[in-house]
């Protein structure tokens, strides 16, 4: 039973979570914050996080590790044979080894999570607590569950993986506060996400991004007559988008040369926007028909007006001119990096080709985010596009695990 406390600061935030899921629910940048109302806001966050600290229980951990590792490596043929060698020997500790795993770190938006508009009070909820059940992890060894990039590695190579990716998260200056609100439900923007990445005392070996949809909404701030020539708006967010990305992207790239293994970084590109309308669309219909189906589809017309038909064409465009930023970006950063022969940057279009105008794509509740089928493709799709990447991160591309894993016999991990 919550105390009265508790109860009074929760129902009180709700109001405030209210406004907003209809006002920028992900989808505002936000400029430089004065450092008073900076501090204000942290306390403010850490408080509230300290006072919900019980959701850390209900969450499952956003990282996971191979529940048989310890069995693989110690089998002679294993790559890790002479680790084990040492832990069983004493020589280093369980952590030690473990560290010495491949590991997998995830950065991104909501739709690299099990999220979906829906009430404040469950939008709430989800956008604290909802780990894994997405493409990119997920440990349910259900046949109809979504089979996640994680457990494909993992039938190659035991391996640690985490998620870094929040409801909300922009690509925007490190310089711009992630505001009260992305505080509340632990959203960090790219560049935050960058520096959690950072702290840690091993750089993982692939850092997979997929992030920027949240930067799309192209009409936030404009006047109705500087609608009706977005040209300038949109190169200008474009151009910026790339500044903003480069900027974090740059700083992990530099960790890696220093690191003694190679690392590898795989930058995706936007969904198709214009798939995803094409569903919308089909939603549309149906909801006018009958409003129990996709009960929360006018939510994203209110927190993200560019999902507004007058304005998807230009949303389309500004997609587009993004992931040409994108793959310049990377061109770019790779020639820098090209006498570092541990490190290498990637861009991949295999999430862009996934083909969210089916209407099962997108979720059942606001037509807005993937559905368990969408994140079936994408897991499918992410994976295919990192197989030829393997053999450079030393992993064999070779199938270790006779089947897909029961990770419910191990427990959590």
């Amino acid at each position: 039973m919550l105390s009265r406390a508790r109860s009074l600061l929760l129902a009180g935030f709700f109001v405030f979570l209210s406004s907003f899921s209809a006002n920028g629910t992900e989808e505002f940048a936000n400029p430089p914050t004065p450092l008073l109302v900076k501090a204000g806001e942290q306390i403010t966050a850490n408080l509230f996080n300290l006072i919900f600290l019980f959701d850390r229980v209900a969450s499952d951990p956003p990282t996971a590790t191979t529940p048989d590792y310890l069995e693989r490596i110690s089998k002679p043929s294993s790559p890790f044979y002479g680790d084990y060698l040492d832990y069983r020997r004493g020589r280093i500790s369980r952590a030690e080894l473990v560290r010495r795993l491949p590991h997998v770190a995830m950065m991104g938006d909501s739709l690299t999570q099990h999220f979906y508009i829906s009430s404040p009070i469950s939008l709430f909820w989800r956008a604290r607590t909802e780990r894994r059940k997405n493409w990119f992890l997920d440990t349910d060894p259900d046949p109809a569950s979504i089979h996640s990039v994680y457990e494909r590695l993992a039938t190659f190579t035991p391996l640690v993986a985490t998620e870094y990716n929040g409801a909300g998260a922009l690509v925007a200056s490190r310089r711009a506060g992630e505001g009260i609100r992305r505080r509340i439900v632990r959203t960090r923007n790219l560049s935050g996400q960058a520096r959690q990445i950072l702290r840690k005392k091993r750089l993982p070996d692939l850092i997979m991004i997929w992030i920027g949809h949240n930067n799309l909404d192209w009409t936030e701030g404009l006047s109705l007559t500087e609608r009706e020539h977005p040209e300038k708006r949109l190169q200008e967010m474009a151009t910026q988008f790339r500044v903003n990305y480069t900027e974090p992207l740059q700083s992990l790239i530099d960790r890696a040369k220093s690191e003694n293994h190679n690392v590898m970084i795989v930058v995706f590109g936007l969904a198709n926007i214009d798939a995803f309308f094409k569903a919308r669309k089909k939603a549309e219909a149906i909801h006018a028909r009958n409003p129990a189906f996709y009960p929360y589809f006018e939510s994203g017309y209110r927190s993200f007006e560019s999902l507004k038909p007058p304005y998807q064409k230009n949303m389309i465009r500004l997609s587009l001119m993004m992931n040409a930023e994108m793959r310049a970006m990377v061109a770019d950063l790779n020639r820098e990096a090209k006498n570092y022969g541990n490190v290498r940057v990637q861009y991949s279009d295999a999430l862009t080709k996934v083909d969210f105008s089916r209407l099962e794509m997108i979720n059942p509740v606001d037509a807005w985010h993937p559905s368990v089928e969408g994140h079936k493709a994408l897991a499918a799709a992410a994976f295919s596009s990192l197989v030829p990447r393997l053999e450079f991160l030393g992993i064999r591309q070779k199938s270790t695990a006779k089947h897909r894993l029961d990770f419910s016999k191990y427990g959590a991990r």
